[in-house]
């Protein structure tokens, strides 16, 4: 029998304060360190208070575990009965993949052979990935009784072994060659035998999958009072959020675009080749006169491009003047610099052979004997034909290298991936647009709103990358209004981004309408991430559009600062990989600083906004707190051009227990989102 790793969480407010307050957990460990193939390791256990993200944020860090470290079952011991802190069933329900009603139903049923209190408890079961999860209640004599049912005849051995995709055929000869009680003894009257071959043998134990999502969203026609009062949307970490993105954006066509500045910010959809050599002939790469190297210092008359034609041999005693980049003629082997010369004579009036040549230059004394090939470049010494000038995947940047290395080699138009159009939106009745003065003229008796800081915010970064943007305004709270705003988006743009709208309120419409007027897929709802946790992302099918069978949907939080955060860091990226930008560079560069303030620990990674200076006489990178750090602060991102990114409670590396935050002096990492400052 193979050996499985187990996870002991300990849930209870009491406990967490007071880690000796723990009853069950021991009890737990106990019991599974008396059996033979399954054990608790020295990490494998963890007391959290009775809060959802708490309980989620440790249950999300034990199944996301692989190779070595991969937790095969967790048991939460507590929050399960009908306190009004009991949420352990509402915490982890969200997460589970596959429900086990019948574990759930063994546990209570050996509980309610003991005592109807029994009744009252609301435990789960699950698995999440392949990951078993059981959820037992605080009490030790509770806690004894259902992991005694749980032992029962292998069963839980069984169940991790068809988890991990095995045949379960050990425990199945174990109880077909054995005759005795524990082989015999059943779950229900003698029957779970035949009942486990019916359902497993020949099948490969998959889960049936569904062929649509129901929505899990409330519904916006229900009354206030029958909205969620917890998310129904799983909390993701920020890995995972990505992933999301990563897997559910998909790069938009190609299109042609001629070559100059207007090109800046495209992505190259074909790979570009010299069509000939670079220089096509011998050309100088100095202002001066093309001779011979046999030629030695003296005077020579002076002949140029309108005296004399480039593919005649050069007369002996003639030099021939020429300017940078221009090709030598026929006969000449080098160029002598015009500082290597010296003004014998020019043309008067008298013997000019043409009035355009009167007082040019007529004879030239040279100074020195040029060596064969000074100051020339040879033919095909920049590029050679068929050389590979550019990469498909290249990125055109701002700065002109690109574009004039295109111009180079003669390119008028070229492949580019399409650069997403951008919808933006604001949602909330209490807004104010800031430029329609009949927005902002209410009755001094009435409140008078808020200024939309999200739309002018997002469309000043947006345009800053260079996005052409759909501004739809701001967007009522109806259902018909947000209906019409996300129609509009989806005709005219790639890509939507909303404000507001993704919380609990009853007048959070954009999940609902996502999932049931355009039948989208809301892929996370919540992210664990500090400002920015009700951030969502979702995709609308478009089957009749052209560059793409679905569109993605960012609705972003409403608070300014977790709005512009959340842009950089989950938007950004899906804009880059529909611009067709390579899968290393999606994604704003990460650079070591070190810290200026202390930064406080949250269980959620937090983005704190900073100035990053570089320190000119040390070069280090220091990073500056840019003051209060609360959501709806946008000036918390005046003069930002990073975030410093804080981890999370637990995860902040070795030598971190005990500790509160990021001390001042230590080093962190930071997401550059502007230029570098010198100080």
């Amino acid at each position: 029998m193979s050996l499985y790793r187990v996870a002991v969480l300990t849930i209870s407010d009491t406990a967490a304060r007071d880690n000796s307050a723990d009853r069950s957990g021991p009890i737990i460990r106990e019991i599974i360190s008396a059996r033979q193939n399954v054990l608790v390791g020295e990490n494998d256990s963890a007391i959290v208070s009775d809060d959802p993200e708490a309980i989620q944020c440790v249950i999300r860090a034990w199944t996301g575990r692989a190779g070595n470290d991969k937790i095969d079952w967790i048991i939460t011991t507590g929050g399960t009965g009908f306190g009004v802190r009991d949420t352990t069933p509402e915490a982890i329900s969200p997460l589970i993949t596959r429900e086990a009603p019948g574990l759930v139903h063994l546990m209570i049923s050996s509980s309610l052979k003991q005592t109807p209190m029994a009744a009252l408890s609301r435990p789960i079961a699950g698995t999440i990935g392949s990951t078993l999860v059981t959820t037992l209640p605080g009490s030790v004599k509770a806690v004894k009784e259902n992991l005694e049912a749980l032992f029962t005849a292998e069963l839980i051995e069984h169940a991790l072994d068809l988890i991990r995709r095995g045949s379960g055929k050990a425990v199945h000869a174990a109880m077909g060659s054995s005759h005795g009680p524990a082989a015999t003894a059943s779950l229900s009257g003698g029957h779970h035998h035949h009942h486990h071959h019916h359902h497993h043998h020949g099948h490969d134990h998959h889960a049936p999958k569904p062929r649509s999502t129901a929505a899990l969203s409330h519904d916006p026609s229900a009354p206030a009072s029958a909205r969620h009062r917890h998310s129904p949307y799983a909390i993701l970490s920020l890995e995972e959020a990505l992933k999301h993105i990563e897997e559910q954006v998909t790069q938009l066509p190609a299109e042609d675009r001629k070559v100059n500045h207007t090109l800046r910010g495209y992505v190259l959809a074909e790979g570009i080749h010299a069509p000939s050599d670079a220089p096509p002939t011998a050309t100088t790469s100095v202002d001066g006169y093309a001779l011979r190297s046999s030629d030695l210092p003296g005077v020579y008359k002076v002949v140029t491009s309108s005296t004399h034609k480039i593919f005649d041999p050069l007369p002996e005693g003639t030099i021939y003047r020429i300017n940078t980049g221009g090709p030598l003629p026929a006969g000449t082997d080098t160029v002598i610099m015009v500082e290597d010369t010296k003004l014998v004579a020019t043309y008067s009036s008298e013997d000019a052979p043409s009035s355009e040549l009167v007082n040019e230059e007529k004879e030239v004394e040279t100074l020195a004997q040029i060596p064969v090939g000074e100051n020339v470049r040879a033919p095909g010494s920049d590029v050679r034909k068929g050389d590979l000038v550019m990469k498909k995947g290249e990125l055109v940047l701002s700065g002109g290298g690109e574009v004039g290395s295109l111009a180079f080699v003669g390119r008028t138009e070229v492949s580019v991936h399409k650069k997403p159009v951008v919808a933006i939106l604001s949602t909330g009745n209490e807004l104010v647009d800031l430029q329609k003065p009949s927005s902002r003229e209410q009755p001094k008796d009435q409140w008078g709103g808020i200024f939309d800081t999200n739309r002018p915010s997002l469309q000043a970064a947006l345009e800053g990358l260079g996005y052409d943007v759909v501004d739809l305004g701001i967007v009522q709270d109806t259902i018909e209004a947000h209906v019409g705003a996300i129609q509009k988006g989806l005709a005219e743009a790639d890509l939507i981004i909303t404000t507001g709208g993704t919380s609990m309120g009853p007048t959070d419409l954009l999940k609902p309408v996502i999932e049931r007027n355009f039948g989208g897929t809301v892929h996370f709802g919540r992210v664990a991430i500090k400002p920015g946790k009700p951030t969502t992302f979702a995709t609308i099918p478009v089957p009749l559009s052209s560059t793409a069978q679905s569109k993605p949907i960012f609705a972003l939080p409403g608070n300014p600062a977790s709005a512009l955060v959340t842009f950089y860091v989950f938007v950004l990226p899906a804009l880059r990989k529909l611009s067709g930008w390579p899968e290393g560079k999606r994604h704003l560069p990460r650079v070591r600083v070190q810290v200026q303030s202390f930064m406080p620990f949250d269980p959620r990674t937090e983005f704190h906004r900073v100035v990053v200076k570089v320190r000119k006489e040390t070069g280090t990178l220091e990073a500056w707190c840019t003051g209060g750090q609360r959501s709806s602060r946008v000036a918390s991102l005046q003069g930002a051009n990073g975030f410093v990114v804080v981890p999370p409670v637990g995860k902040s590396g070795e030598g971190t227990e005990g500790k509160k935050g990021l001390e001042k002096g230590e080093w962190a990492e930071a997401i550059l989102i502007g230029e570098l400052e010198v100080v």
